[in-house]
C-alpha cells in the first residue's frame, strides 16, 4: 500500500525517539501488504481498533502513542490522520473529523 506520509511519522519520532522502531515496523508492514478488508488489517495488528469509515487507531510503543490511519482499499492508499501521545489522543473531541 502507498502511505501518505512517512514525513509525518519521521517528524514525530524525532520528537519521541522511543516511538521510532514501532513506527518503522508499522510503516514497513503496511507498505508491503495489499490490504483489501478491515479484517485483514486487524489480523496483522491485533491491538488495533476500528473507528469506521476505513479508519483505525493503532497502539504504538506499548500504547504510549496512538496512530490513526485511513485506508482506501480500492486505491491501496493509507493516510496518516493523527500521530500523538495517548494523552493527546484522549483530547480529540470529534473523532469523526479525523
Amino acid at each position: 500500500m502507498r502511505i501518505f506520509s512517512k514525513g509525518t511519522l519521521r517528524t514525530f519520532w524525532e520528537d519521541y525517539p522511543d516511538a521510532r522502531s514501532a513506527l518503522e515496523f508499522w510503516y514497513d508492514t503496511v507498505e508491503n501488504i495489499d490490504f483489501e478488508t478491515p479484517n485483514e488489517v486487524i489480523a496483522h495488528f491485533n491491538n488495533t481498533d476500528t473507528l469506521g469509515n476505513g479508519r483505525f487507531v493503532f497502539n504504538i510503543a506499548r500504547n504510549k502513542y496512538r496512530l490513526i490511519a485511513k485506508f482506501q482499499y480500492e486505491k491501496q492508499f493509507v493516510f496518516v490522520r493523527f500521530i500523538g501521545t495517548h494523552k493527546e489522543y484522549d483530547k480529540i473531541e470529534t473523532i469523526e473529523t479525523i
